[in-house]
């Protein structure tokens, strides 16, 4: 039985950044990964896979110059799946390639199999080749998710899908069913409409995006509807059939029925855990497979710790490389600081949306003073030369202390520009200093200093 300090459950970015900080700890540490490829579903099925058909779909369809050049500009006339597909599989093994290596230079050894506990500290892993047990005073569960199912749907890979399947999509559909309104759906969604397909969204709550401030909501919901997507919210799926031609149909339980050529099922993930054998450790999962941490990811069991997709919202793949590193340092005594309420979202829809702190709908309940600056990227001549006058950049700060409290973005590259507000907020900084401050011209990031004087300009009527 080969014992190692530290043994990771999972090699997404959650697993990854738990092994290399345990390595950089000076211990000894092993990564099981049920795939033949390491990444984890944010490399071969999720984040990167999305994130890279939605750059190939913007290139392709030159959907960010048809604003400078008419909505006729197209770099391709037909795009095919095989068109998106070719430039998500060259990312896939270059990053998994990187994560390997990176894996390798801190000397974390890779088992590739499937994890069950034995007990608190032994692990067994099977793959096609037999079995091996192994031994840890520390274990980090680091599994993911995998899109959930429904008694409702009946998934076939062919024109009923899940997120994992999308790519595997024969030709690009007519006219897309999504059903689901968060993250996951609403970027698809995007991406099938600028390809100039005909989308049906159907979303159970009121609207999409809860977590998200409801005016960048607004503003996307406008952009969906320009690009003939259907919104049907309020709405849930009581059954979905395959017709004898073909097409699919999504029967709503308001007794609506839609049809499509395909339908994209994206309500929720389910945690994998089903063949971790939790029991044996002592541990459980809710229904939805998520496992319960206290604030340092550790379990009620104390020398098994969770992190990542695994233990819930938010599921960003940002956080959990963050989750895993604090998992980690903790599990050996290294303390970090790391504060989540300055954790930044982005969400990769058409245009993105990213933001951190708070929003407004969260200051008002909780009585907090505080006023907003907005900008637009049309009043600034890098969005005019880019031919994105879509943009707006919402400040969010304290009437009396002028502490940034909120930023929030709606335009292309908001998930790069958020990272300004947010320093200024993680070092205590006041919306004057956005005010104060020289910005390169013509920048985006100009947006923060016309943000910035049309909120105060609001103080100073007062």
């Amino acid at each position: 039985m080969q014992t190692y300090d530290l043994i990771v459950i999972g090699s997404g970015p959650a697993g990854q950044r738990a092994a290399i900080q345990g390595a950089k700890c000076g211990r000894r540490v092993a990564v099981v990964e049920a795939r033949e490829i390491v990444g984890g579903a944010c490399i071969n099925t999720g984040t990167i896979p999305s994130k890279t058909m939605r750059e190939a779909v913007m290139h392709l369809s030159g959907f960010q110059f048809q604003g400078i050049y008419g909505v006729s500009y197209h770099v391709k006339d037909k795009i095919s799946m095989a068109d998106l597909g070719f430039r998500v599989s060259q990312v896939i093994k270059t990053e998994a390639d990187v994560t390997q290596a990176q894996l390798a230079r801190n000397g974390v050894d890779i088992i590739n199999g499937r994890a069950k506990f034995l007990d608190a500290t032994h692990i067994r892993v099977e793959n096609s080749r037999g079995q091996a047990d192994f031994e840890a005073p520390i274990t980090i569960i680091a599994t993911g998710t995998k899109p959930a199912d429904s008694p409702t749907v009946p998934i076939n890979g062919r024109n009923i899908m899940n997120s994992d399947q999308i790519l595997a999509m024969p030709q690009v559909p007519r006219t897309l069913i999504v059903v689901g309104g968060g993250v996951i759906g609403v970027e698809y969604a995007c991406m099938f409409a600028i390809l100039g397909v005909r989308v049906i969204l159907v979303e159970r709550r009121p609207r999409l995006l809860e977590f998200a401030d409801s005016e960048m909501v607004e503003a996307l919901s406008y952009h969906l509807r320009d690009h003939r997507v259907t919104m049907r919210l309020n709405e849930a799926v009581a059954s979905v059939e395959e017709t004898p031609d073909g097409a699919v149909v999504a029967n709503l339980e308001s007794k609506k029925r839609v049809v499509g050529d395909a339908l994209l099922y994206a309500v929720g993930r389910q945690g994998n855990v089903d063949e971790l054998n939790l029991s044996n450790a002592g541990l459980e999962a809710d229904k939805r497979g998520r496992i319960v941490v206290d604030a340092e990811y550790r379990t009620k069991v104390p020398n098994i710790f969770a992190v990542g997709d695994v233990i819930g919202f938010p599921s960003l793949a940002s956080v959990s490389m963050e989750q895993g590193r604090i998992a980690a340092a903790t599990a050996f005594g290294l303390k970090i600081q790391s504060n989540p309420a300055t954790y930044p979202y982005g969400i990769y829809t058409i245009p993105e949306i990213s933001f951190t702190g708070k929003t407004e709908e969260q200051l008002t309940e909780e009585d907090v003073p505080y006023e907003v600056g907005v900008s637009y990227y049309r009043e600034t001549a890098r969005g005019q030369i880019r031919g994105d006058t879509t943009g707006r950049l919402k400040l969010i700060f304290h009437r009396e202390t002028r502490a940034i409290l909120g930023v929030h973005i709606i335009g292309e590259g908001a998930s790069e520009l958020i990272h300004i507000g947010q320093a200024v907020m993680i070092l205590n900084g006041t919306v004057n200093y956005f005010v104060d401050t020289v910005f390169n011209y013509p920048t985006l990031a100009e947006c923060y200093k016309q943000a910035a004087f049309n909120g105060i300009n609001k103080l100073l009527r007062f």
